[in-house]
């Protein structure tokens, strides 16, 4: 194994998995454990929430137009992949740009603020490019596998 630069203690090299992984798994470095992946999780949690809830309350007011009731029901779908934390870079993404249509749309004759949506878009966007943490259906699907190679495989049998 090769010596690390300081001290000679000896590093272990694991073996990239890159080719045989899904797609969703190289948009991510990892998948964070620990306090970052808590974070992780409470920003999806958070999110998902009040996503959720915001539209359901605009939803309950009877939209007048049609792309009104597009746009909330995609949000609360949304809503939902992200509190399962499912396909998170996908939807976030969709949210993100699903919150700024709310946020900059001409129906909002039943919404007053405009920076709330905005304020989600961003908080949407950023949590596709972090991606979803370990606690995650994603992480669970997708995560970093390890291959062991057996060493034995493929030589010749001693006769």
């Amino acid at each position: 194994m090769p010596k690390a630069p300081l001290g000679g203690a000896e590093r272990r090299r694991e073996f990239p998995t890159i080719g045989l992984e899904p797609a969703l798994q190289r948009l991510f470095s990892t998948f964070p454990n620990g306090w970052p992946g808590v974070g992780l999780l409470l920003l999806r949690l958070c999110l998902g929430l009040r996503v959720i809830y915001i539209e359901i309350v605009s939803l309950s007011v009877k939209p007048s137009e049609p792309i009104t009731l597009l746009q909330g029901l995609i949000a609360v779908t949304g809503g939902f992949f992200l509190l399962a934390g499912l396909w998170t870079p996908i939807i976030g993404a969709l949210l993100a740009v699903d919150e700024f249509w709310i946020g900059s749309s001409f129906y909002l004759s039943h919404r007053t603020d405009t920076v709330t949506p905005i304020f989600l878009a961003v908080l949407c966007a950023s949590l596709a490019m972090l991606g979803p943490g370990a606690w995650s259906i994603d992480a669970r699907l997708f995560g970093r596998r390890r291959l062991y190679r057996d060493r034995n495989r493929g030589s010749r049998p001693s006769s």
